[in-house]
């Protein structure tokens, strides 16, 4: 009996001795080290954060330089209006490459025909301007889906690959065999939960962006029709009076 448990003591020592040679083998890997171990699929995720990165930088810079200030917009346009300058409000309008210039230059170059023509034209740069300004969100929400289902399948390839190299040795295995197995399983699927957690995180963000922006130019596109009706019913009234 003392030889059993002695047996079985020196057994749990060399095991733990192996455990330990692991961990100092891995604390002394680099991060692109424990990458690599996810294997093949951590090309496709490789991919998909880079193409991540490039729409949440090219729709923040895009939002950032489409902002411009309603009030002065509106206001300077109103005097050169009040002035009869039509084409030099048209003039102002193009010095400006963004959405609420686009939109009030559209309204502008119709004036002199019924208000419902003016009102459709800005509707119609308006839907262009936020069809631009929503461009390319849909590749962000598809990375957020789409990269952790690649990191789960990652899980799966990485337990296949354990569970065949423990029938390849008959069950006689150790857990440096069936490290490779989980390494992979493991470093897929956090790396795609990372990147897919990253992508909706911004995709919200930058959607809520969006709509605040596409309320802002429906309120600038109202107050430009009411700017342009207000003079009319000035007129109204001193007819009535």
């Amino acid at each position: 009996m003392n030889i059993i448990y002695i047996f079985l003591l020196q057994a749990q020592t060399t095991e733990a001795d192996t455990l330990a040679e692991m961990l100092q083998e891995e604390s002394t890997m680099s991060f692109f080290d424990i990458l690599s171990q996810g294997g093949l699929l951590m090309i496709p995720l490789f991919i998909l954060s880079i193409l991540a990165i490039y729409v949440i930088a090219e729709r923040w810079r895009t939002l950032e330089n489409s902002k411009m200030d309603i009030n002065q917009t509106l206001n300077s346009i109103e005097t050169l209006l009040k002035s009869g300058s039509q084409e030099r409000a048209i003039q102002y309008c193009e010095q400006f490459d963004k959405p609420l210039a686009r939109i009030l230059k559209a309204g502008i170059r119709r004036l002199g025909r019924p208000i419902s023509n003016i009102e459709d034209a800005i509707h119609n740069a308006g839907k262009k301007e936020i069809y631009l300004l929503e461009k390319k969100m849909n590749w962000l929400a598809t990375i957020a889906g789409v990269a952790p289902l690649i990191g789960f399948t990652g899980t799966v390839t990485g337990m296949i690959r354990a569970f065949m190299d423990i029938q390849s040795l008959q069950g006689n295995v150790n857990p440096s065999v069936l490290a490779g197995g989980i390494w992979e399983a493991l470093i897929t699927t956090a790396t795609g939960l990372v990147v897919g957690i990253i992508a909706y995180g911004f995709y919200n963000y930058l959607l809520g962006k969006i709509n605040r922006m596409i309320f802002e130019l429906e309120n600038a596109s109202a107050d430009f029709v009411d700017l342009l009706q207000a003079p009319s019913k000035k007129n109204r009234q001193g007819q009535e009076v």
